[in-house]
């Protein structure tokens, strides 16, 4: 039998399904082989059929590549990183604390103006972040603490976030 043309591409011929036997007494008559296909596997005898498939074990990382992952994940993408809602919600309630009730109950936000905040205030907290972890890797950890969000405020002064 002449080879595929998917089998000349990949170098790998296909088995025929069935043969056609032409001796004996029924000729004509096809025969199923198993050439080519590997046994049905046996079903464990405490398994039934309705039962979930069980899953192989899950891929295990090395410690810190999984964070490089998503490092570089949100350095590549322009999405803002708190939720929409949840910060809308923010910027009305500061609102009402810091304007007198009955102005704050009446306030209308535009989405615009609301996506703005959240945009200025996304930025100065990778900012700040940014600070904090130049003050940790300069007091020789790699991890961040409360001290070097305080010391880097205070370096940045009242006009760079401090107020």
């Amino acid at each position: 039998m002449p080879p595929t043309p998917k089998a000349r591409k990949t170098g790998v011929a296909k088995a025929p399904a069935a043969k056609i036997t032409t001796a004996g007494p029924a000729s004509g008559v096809r025969k199923s082989t198993t050439a080519g296909k590997r046994p049905a596997g046996k079903r464990a005898s405490n398994v039934q059929p309705g039962d979930p498939t069980p899953t192989g074990k899950k891929r295990r990382y090395k410690p810190g590549t999984v964070a490089l992952k998503e490092i570089r994940r949100y350095q590549r993408s322009y999405d803002l990183l708190i939720a929409k809602l949840p910060f809308a919600r923010l910027v009305r309630e500061v609102a009402l604390d810091l304007l007198p009730a009955d102005v704050g109950a009446e306030l209308r936000w535009q989405s615009h103006a609301i996506q703005a905040l959240q945009e200025a205030a996304e930025a100065f907290m990778v900012h700040l972040f940014e600070d904090t972890n130049l003050c940790a890797i300069h007091a020789k950890r790699v991890t961040i603490m409360q001290k070097d969000i305080q010391l880097a405020r205070r370096i940045r002064g009242v006009w760079a976030g401090l107020g």
